[in-house]
């Protein structure tokens, strides 16, 4: 009898040590990674026999057993997920209950148009197409916003996502951080900026964005603009020209260009263009609303990157010949 006891003592330890090392081992793949989507609904059987067809060598059936064994099988989360050579069968199952999905990443920067934003997306890894073919219209009303132009409307940031996501949803988390950074930066507005609305400021601080990317200057060159709109006098800005021009820009801005009127040349029409420019950053958006208080209606580049500016057109003159001057000697 003790012979007995002591063989299946011996056959009980053994197992749960081998159940043991088991869950601590690292499952062989069939590359260095293996992506593994688990579907929402998909049931504990199905989700053990999916890690296998995914590149997985192991038998479903021992991960069946093990995930409802555990008492966690109900808390599995549906999602992307990528395993490497160091995942055992208890990390899965800890990387599946937790959510741990793998993320990939796209920053859309301060001062890209609508159209740059969609190639990055096309770009993306592993990130689906689902607005490829789209016009803006069809998009915009895809997102909620049908009739309101795309441009302007994402916030620059980075925004991550899983594999499979589609380009739709990193467009709706983009589109609804610029609605509550246009509505916190409007919130803040100065009582004399001359501005009818949050469209106004969304519009001068994408002017304001592709003016300058040295942020010491932005409530400098919104203080211009404001100024200007206030006394009527026209924006003149070449990047309103610049996007107005489209795919026909060839990257030099001509003297015929400034006199060719479009919906977005500040030098032929009065006011804001119609639209953004671009999609504006949190420190554009501020400046817009919270203009410097000053009387300059002008500015020009120094050179390096930094703007001089002037209440006056004789002063302005004298710093265009000035910094124009230096940037064709390349003096200091």
């Amino acid at each position: 009898m003790r012979t007995l006891i002591a063989a299946v003592l011996a056959l009980v330890l053994g197992s749960v040590l081998a159940i043991y090392l088991w869950l601590e081992s690292p499952l062989s793949l069939n590359a260095a990674t293996v992506d593994l989507s688990i579907e929402p609904g998909d049931s504990v059987r199905t989700i053990a026999a999916t890690v296998a067809e995914s590149g997985v060598d192991v038998q479903p059936s021992f991960l069946y057993w093990w995930f409802r064994l555990s008492g966690e099988s109900r808390r599995i989360k549906a999602g992307s997920y990528e395993l490497d050579g160091l995942t055992t069968p208890r990390s899965l199952l800890g990387k599946l209950v937790r959510g741990e999905e793998a993320l990939r990443s796209i920053t859309v920067v301060e001062g890209w148009n609508f159209r740059q934003v969609r190639e990055a997306l096309l770009r993306a890894d592993q990130l689906k197409p689902a607005t490829q073919g789209l016009e803006e219209e069809a998009i915009m009303a895809q997102l909620g916003k049908p009739g309101v132009p795309a441009e302007g409307r994402f916030f620059p940031d980075t925004y991550t996502y899983s594999k499979g996501s589609t380009d739709l949803s990193v467009l709706l988390r983009a589109s609804r951080a610029m609605d509550k950074k246009l509505a916190w930066a409007w919130a803040q507005k100065a009582a004399d900026a001359p501005l009818r609305s949050p469209d106004d400021a969304l519009i001068l601080a994408s002017i304001v964005e592709k003016e300058t990317g040295l942020s010491s200057d932005r409530p400098m060159i919104a203080s211009v603009f404001a100024n200007r709109l206030r006394i009527g006098m026209r924006l003149q800005t070449d990047p309103t020209v610049i996007y107005g021009m489209g795919a026909q820009f060839d990257g030099n801005l001509r003297k015929v260009h400034l006199v060719t009127d479009t919906p977005w040349n500040t030098y032929t029409r009065n006011g804001l263009p119609p639209t953004p420019i671009a999609m504006p950053g949190k420190g554009a958006l501020l400046a817009a609303v919270q203009p410097a208080t000053s009387k300059a209606l002008y500015f020009v580049s120094r050179g390096d990157g930094s703007s001089e500016f002037s209440s006056n057109l004789d002063d302005h003159n004298r710093a265009v010949n000035k910094y124009q001057r230096r940037a064709k000697t390349g003096s200091n």
